[in-house]
């Protein structure tokens, strides 16, 4: 993959991550940006990450474990990880 291959895939990727955050927590799209963390909104919260942790297993076909659970508190750590090639696929 050339260099921007990587750069359409990570936005595609980041793209997707968006959308699903803001389904998962229900709140509009435009409030979560690329950099956004956990707890910088008050719906994403302990019970909003878990609905957050659902939605990507479900979509983008990983298993993630508790240990992955307790890093992935925030956008860009998402991405890395769906990106990394180095989780467990369903």
């Amino acid at each position: 993959m050339n260099i921007n291959e990587n750069q359409t895939n990570h936005k595609n990727v980041l793209a997707q991550v968006q959308a699903l955050l803001a389904d998962a927590i229900q709140v509009p799209a435009e409030i979560v940006t690329p950099d956004l963390a956990f707890g910088d909104l008050p719906q994403w919260d302990s019970l909003g990450h878990m609905e957050v942790m659902l939605k990507l297993e479900e979509e983008f076909g990983v298993a993630i474990d508790a240990d992955m659970i307790a890093n992935l508190i925030s956008i860009p750590e998402i991405v890395r990880y769906l990106e990394g090639g180095d989780h467990a696929r369903g």
